[in-house]
């Protein structure tokens, strides 16, 4: 069963973000070519670049709870979908409530789709999705987006804010993964699968208080405190990836922080709280 797992594993290249510009509206956003190429996997981790929402959400604002133009907001997640060749997906969402529960996508009939949106609305941070032509999105403004990525085509789009971060969120949706690709492989399956950590707010601007700081350290030691008032979000989250069976060679960093580039991307800290939300995407185009 080993070798079965390491040849899956070379079935992935190692993990990569570029930019790339989509759809006719050039909307921006992080991806990885060669994954899109191999598995069918498209994911991408947006900018504000793009939309038509204006004010503190311009312009590719995808959060619908922040106050913005509910058209506006629909035309941009339509817009997403376009410019990701993914115009005809059902489009699956989460209402985001900083824990760890996952909803799984394993089904594509509309009765199905209909029981996931309700779960994934009564409150979600993971969707785990494994059929072809069904898109997941997640939104942003300075909590951490993980897109995790099997070589089965199957993925795991999540939500890490400092809670679920200390919940062990990413690595619960591996496991997640895992249980689904082979159960007899258990969490040898992991190292089969690729990471990839969008922007987020990075430690230098990620001040907390004692007590935050305490539970990142008892959970994953003292490197994710680099000094007594900041955290280090991705190499908490990078921990738990390695800890659920990842290896670290799999484990890409967009490295951009948010709240230093608040032109470029969504940032709930730079902005004083109005603002919009980037998102994190994927979709199996390819069945």
């Amino acid at each position: 069963m080993q070798g079965d797992c390491t040849i899956q594993a070379e079935r992935l290249p190692i993990p990569e973000l570029d930019a790339r510009l989509f759809g006719a509206r050039r909307l921006s956003a992080l991806t990885d070519e060669e994954l899109f190429a191999r598995t069918g996997v498209r994911i991408a981790f947006t900018g504000r670049a793009g939309g038509v929402s204006e004010g503190p959400f311009s312009a590719l604002n995808l959060g619908g709870h922040v106050g913005d133009d509910a058209q506006a907001v629909a035309r941009n997640r339509t817009l997403l979908l376009e410019a990701m060749d993914a115009a005809h997906a059902p489009l699956v969402m989460a209402n985001q409530v900083h824990g760890d529960r996952i909803v799984e996508v394993r089904a594509s009939d509309a009765p199905s789709l209909e029981a996931v949106r309700a779960l994934a609305l009564a409150g979600a941070d993971v969707l785990v999705v494994e059929v072809p032509q069904v898109a997941a999105l997640l939104c942003f403004a300075d909590c951490v987006p993980v897109i995790i990525v099997s070589p089965t085509g199957r993925f795991a789009v999540v939500h890490a804010g400092w809670r679920g971060a200390v919940a062990g969120v990413a690595g619960k949706a591996v496991q997640q993964l895992a249980e689904r690709d082979e159960p007899s492989l258990g969490i040898e399956a992991a190292a089969a699968y690729n990471a990839y950590i969008g922007p987020h707010i990075h430690a230098g601007c990620f001040e907390t208080g004692l007590d935050v700081r305490a539970q990142f350290v008892e959970r994953f030691g003292p490197a994710v405190a680099p000094d007594g008032r900041h955290v280090d979000l991705a190499r908490a989250v990078a921990s738990d990836l390695e800890a659920a069976g990842l290896h670290a060679q799999r484990i890409v960093d967009a490295g951009v922080c948010t709240a230093c580039h608040p032109d470029a991307y969504f940032s709930y800290r730079a902005t004083g709280g109005t603002c919009g939300r980037h998102g994190a995407f994927a979709v199996l185009q390819k069945g």
